[in-house]
């Protein structure tokens, strides 16, 4: 367990489940017609996706630039989510 979250691969395997789960409600929403709109999926899993390269980055040791700039990005994508849901 202790190679899982020192190599990163933990965030790796959160992704891949992130990644499916956006497949799963997308088809749902393409078949009923209802759940989370397609947008708002979208920049809710990019900025939590961006949260998870922030934390692989811190985990693995890699130059603090790029923490700070996956961090960056998700506050990005976050503003981007809510600007969209403000407007709903």
């Amino acid at each position: 367990m202790t190679a899982l979250f020192s190599s990163g691969r933990v965030v790796d395997v959160i992704l891949a489940i992130m990644a499916i789960e956006a497949v799963v409600l997308l088809k749902y929403r393409i078949a009923t017609g209802r759940g989370i709109s397609p947008a708002g999926l979208v920049t809710n899993l990019i900025a939590g996706a961006l949260l998870l390269l922030a934390l692989k980055s811190a985990l693995i040791g890699s130059p603090w630039i790029w923490t700070a700039a996956w961090l960056a990005g998700a506050l990005l994508a976050h503003v981007s989510d809510l600007a969209q849901r403000w407007r709903s």
